[in-house]
């Protein structure tokens, strides 16, 4: 089989999510692929609805139940490794692919030999086929056979899982598992993935479609999935040294973690509903500054961290007390 399509679902019955997502995959121009949707335990009609889809197109449709939730990770484990196609994708289950996506993307892989394939998106905020702002999700200098230049780029910048393509046999062989039971798992894998990819091409289009909605994870920044990004993060740490990927990627690797781990979860977390804790803001500065002390002198975090965030940053490395104070001062002026 050429091509395996895995969607984790959970609760995505409403407003016709699922149905819309699980027809663009069902109605795909190419040939010799199926679609493995695993239910991650929802307490919608989620399953109901895969039940019926499957019942409706089989040979092409496997619904896999899960009797517990463990999160995209673990949805996304159950369906590679029950997956039968030299390639796998992956599809969140409220988005959804242009009818030809997977055809140019495995026609791709197939014309040059590429462990790995992606294209660009288009963020849209209802059920179309049209076009919406085009996101461009990798570089043409980060394509080709993949020398170490090319893996740093690709470090810095993996950019998203859904949007690509991979050698089922490159994940399974090495043991590529997402982790489970946290948010973010892709932050941690992404760039283990393609780290051990040695030829990464892309199709020049918006070929796959991000719903915009309120009830994306994006949109909702609570405690604890500041803390699975953070625990992602170490993941990442932890993983690229038993690969032996640590030493050649430290410079990049530190940014990202940099990036991650701090920046991106210290300033979501602050700007999100709720009240905020310190306890929180302390252990990122101490993490940090155990793992990468010199980080702040990293070249990638240099140029690419905002000066104003790299200003905050600074403040909170010397005292948190004067962060917290100068931060929430800086609002209120903003506010006025």
């Amino acid at each position: 089989m050429n091509l395996s399509i895995i969607v984790p679902v959970y609760n995505m019955a409403s407003d016709n999510k699922l149905e819309y997502c699980m027809d663009s995959l069902l109605n795909q121009t190419m040939e010799d692929y199926e679609i493995i949707a695993v239910d991650d335990a929802s307490t919608d009609d989620s399953l109901a609805i895969l039940k019926k889809l499957e019942a409706q197109h089989p040979g092409k449709l496997t619904v896999i139940a899960s009797k517990e939730n463990h999160h995209q990770g673990g949805a996304r484990n159950t369906g590679i490794r029950a997956a039968r196609g030299t390639y796998i994708g992956m599809m969140d289950s409220d988005d959804w692919a242009a009818p030809d996506m997977y055809e140019k993307l495995w026609k791709k892989a197939v014309e040059t030999g590429a462990d790995v394939v992606g294209c660009d998106y288009s963020l849209v905020q209802e059920h179309t086929m049209e076009p919406g702002q085009r996101v461009f999700v990798n570089t043409k200098e980060q394509t080709g056979m993949l020398d170490e230049e090319k893996k740093k780029l690709l470090v810095l910048q993996s950019g998203s899982m859904v949007v690509k393509i991979y050698r089922r046999d490159i994940i399974v062989d090495n043991g590529l598992w997402f982790p489970e039971d946290i948010f973010y798992e892709d932050n941690c894998m992404s760039p283990l993935w393609l780290l051990h990819c040695t030829h990464f091409e892309r199709v020049d289009e918006p070929l796959y479609y991000y719903y915009q909605h309120e009830a994306s994870t994006v949109h909702h920044i609570s405690l604890q999935k500041c803390r699975d990004r953070m625990s992602a993060m170490n993941l990442l740490i932890e993983k690229s040294k038993a690969y032996g990927l640590y030493e050649s990627y430290f410079v990049e690797l530190e940014f990202k973690y940099a990036e991650l781990y701090l920046v991106n979860t210290l300033f979501t977390y602050l700007v999100g509903d709720g009240k905020k804790k310190y306890a929180l803001v302390k252990e990122l500065k101490k993490t940090i500054k155990k793992k990468f002390p010199d980080f702040q002198k990293n070249q990638y975090y240099i140029a690419r961290i905002g000066k104003e965030e790299q200003k905050l940053v600074n403040l909170l490395m010397k005292s948190e007390v004067f962060f917290f104070l100068y931060y929430y001062a800086l609002r209120i002026y903003r506010k006025l």
